[in-house]
């Protein structure tokens, strides 16, 4: 018998402060391997459907949902009906009648994904939508917690775009008490007026401070964390031709390092080095990324475990 109703995270926003610290501390109990050995999952079945590329994410929730003992149905772009003519309503409604979740990644507006998540059957997860990418944001809480021990009173630098992966973590870094998000991003490529807006909501009721600026001038240190993600977000193009060149001062070398000597370095990958950040940061001492990035698995996991099982209880 399935153990609950389907739950189902398609954005940030749509969880309470509760639930999003405890998918976070979940996480980091899967990652520090307490949490070993559950299978929550037994008997149900997830669907992976990647309309767009995908390294980590992809990974991360295949080979979660079969540690965790569910099974798994994989789905490419070219796979579905929808491409001869049958609407995404009704491959949404016989996806509900054979999985117990679906985990997404459309790269397009999450208003498919919300129509897919209007029945209490199966549980739909964004993967990533063109707007926010909020598992990764958890994967973000989840490694703070492992790395800091703590994610109160962090404060974090983030350089480069305004987009889905700093959008989701816009709308969950505030939420923790005397964290100070700090966004440098070019241009004309800041964080949505209304994700900004939001986030600063957050940063009043817990004491959080959120910045943005559009200039590496007067850039203060002292950060824990420095982030960044890759200029080129999947499945986007940029309009003007000298892109380039707006990015360029936002580019993450050593440098940074004099003002923020004890900060480590977060990156969402794949990276590209030579352009959003320089070799000798991401290979460096300094740099988490690359547990960050397993760190993917963990927190898929946990968003897993809260969809479908029983409420996760710590070791």
């Amino acid at each position: 018998m399935d153990p609950r109703p389907a739950r189902h995270l398609i954005s940030l926003d749509d969880l309470s402060d509760a639930e999003l610290h405890l998918l976070a501390e979940r996480g980091a109990d899967f990652s520090s391997g307490s949490a070993r050995g559950r299978r929550p999952l037994e008997g149900l079945v997830t669907g992976i459907y990647f309309a767009k590329t995908s390294t980590r994410t992809r990974t991360a929730f295949s080979a979660g949902a079969q540690r965790l003992g569910g099974s798994i149905v994989t789905y490419g772009p070219g796979d579905l009906q929808t491409n001869t003519g049958e609407t995404s309503e009704d491959t949404g409604r016989v996806f509900s009648r054979m999985l117990d979740v679906l985990v997404a990644r459309t790269a397009a507006d999450p208003a498919e994904m919300r129509a897919w998540a209007r029945q209490d059957r199966m549980s739909v997860v964004n993967a990533m939508s063109a707007e926010e990418h909020p598992t990764q944001a958890l994967t973000d809480l989840t490694t703070l917690l492992r790395h800091f021990g703590r994610i109160e009173g962090l404060r974090v630098l983030y350089l480069g775009e305004g987009n889905n992966t700093a959008v989701a973590l816009a709308r969950a870094l505030p939420r923790y008490p005397g964290t100070t998000l700090e966004l440098r991003t070019p241009p004309g490529y800041g964080l949505p007026a209304h994700v900004l807006d939001s986030a600063r909501g957050h940063a009043a009721r817990t004491g959080a401070v959120v910045r943005e600026e559009h200039t590496m001038e007067g850039l203060p240190g002292g950060f824990d964390v420095v982030y960044t993600t890759r200029w080129q977000t999947t499945g986007t193009s940029k309009a003007d031709p000298d892109w380039r060149e707006v990015f360029a001062p936002f580019h993450v070398g050593s440098g940074l390092w004099e003002s923020s000597p004890k900060a480590v370095f977060m990156h969402d990958l794949p990276a590209h080095r030579g352009e959003e950040v320089a070799a000798d940061v991401l290979d460096g001492p300094m740099s988490i990324a690359f547990e960050q990035a397993e760190n993917k698995m963990h927190s898929a996991m946990a968003v897993l475990e809260w969809c479908r099982a029983a409420e996760p209880r710590h070791p």
